[in-house]
């Protein structure tokens, strides 16, 4: 019953916020009045109200309401009835953290497995998979667990970016920090690049946008996928 958009970014240069994504917001959305937003990842530490308001007035081009959990009084119930959910990006150990200290985890991996509409953005698509542990954030705050939603079989490392070979810079790569990863973890990770998304839809997860994905695969080496393909049998 899954049906969720899982994005590398919101915002993609020269463009406003979600704008590359409001085709696929009307249709994962068609019929949903008001959706849920979950603020805590606090990009740049924007306060869970500034947060909710920049995401409203990108939803309002689709002619939906936007509601920050935060803001009602039975967060757990609020996420039962909800006709659809949105997490922003930002910094993902935070993220996680307060999903955990406000219990709404497992309420929130529910409704995303019940068929509540979801999309993920940055931090919001991070916590999609297994694990938070290919996140590319600071760890600002100790979450009590690494473990995420799960709703798909492997992890994601959002805003994935393929080494410059004109750069001087001689620190780590992403596919350094992948492969640093798989020394100790086995699940695949997807690097997603800019402007790309998974889409899912009951147990089918495809590959959308106009760039491939880079797949990682512990003791394998890394290998491209190219858009409109799925990767339904990634695990």
């Amino acid at each position: 019953m899954k049906n969720a958009i899982l994005a590398s970014t919101s915002t993609l240069h020269d463009q406003k916020y979600l704008e590359y994504l409001l085709p696929e917001i009307k249709k994962l959305y068609s019929g949903a009045s008001e959706v849920i937003f979950f603020p805590f990842a606090r990009p740049g530490g924007l306060s869970l109200d500034e947060y909710t308001e920049k995401a409203s007035e990108a939803f309002k081009m689709a002619n939906i309401d936007l509601k920050g959990i935060h803001e009602y009084s039975n967060p757990a119930e609020a996420l039962e009835n909800a006709e659809g959910i949105f997490t922003g990006g930002g910094n993902t150990f935070l993220l996680v953290s307060e999903l955990y200290r406000n219990k709404l985890m497992q309420p929130l991996r529910e409704a995303v497995l019940n068929g509540t509409p979801y999309l993920g953005t940055s931090a919001g698509t991070n916590i999609a998979g297994l694990t938070m542990q290919t996140t590319n954030d600071m760890p600002i705050v100790y979450p009590p667990s690494f473990k995420t939603l799960g709703i798909i079989p492997f992890n994601i490392n959002p805003h994935y970016l393929d080494p410059d070979k004109n750069s001087t810079h001689k620190g780590e790569t992403r596919e350094t920090r992948i492969k640093e990863f798989h020394t100790i973890n086995t699940q695949p990770v997807v690097g997603l690049r800019e402007g790309s998304w998974l889409e899912i839809m009951d147990n089918k997860i495809s590959l959308k946008g106009s760039l491939s994905a880079r797949i990682f695969e512990k003791d394998r080496l890394p290998y491209e996928v190219d858009a409109n393909n799925t990767l339904t049998d990634l695990n």
